[in-house]
């Protein structure tokens, strides 16, 4: 399985979205606002379930992270940063 499907597998499980599956999330999409639709909630509780799955820390640069969190597609890159580096 490729990462960016183990990460729409843990937005939906993690956020509880049972009417969404993998296959709705476009790897290029926001997760945010137009896109999937995710608030600043969804996005603590995604930050966590990132953190115990891959074992990474966001910092406290909001612009960062608003960069890092945007799609999966920047969010399976940053995980890929850290596993390399």
């Amino acid at each position: 399985m490729s990462l960016e499907n183990e990460i729409k597998e843990l937005i939906i499980k993690s956020l509880s979205l049972e009417d969404i599956k993998p296959e709705d999330i476009i790897d290029e999409e926001p997760l945010f606002d137009k896109g999937l639709g995710l608030d600043s909630i969804d996005a603590l509780e995604l930050g966590m379930a990132l953190k115990h799955k891959y074992n990474i820390s966001f910092g406290s640069d909001k612009v960062g992270n608003k960069a890092h969190f945007y799609s999966v597609k920047t969010l399976a890159d940053y995980i890929r940063s850290h596993r390399n580096g």
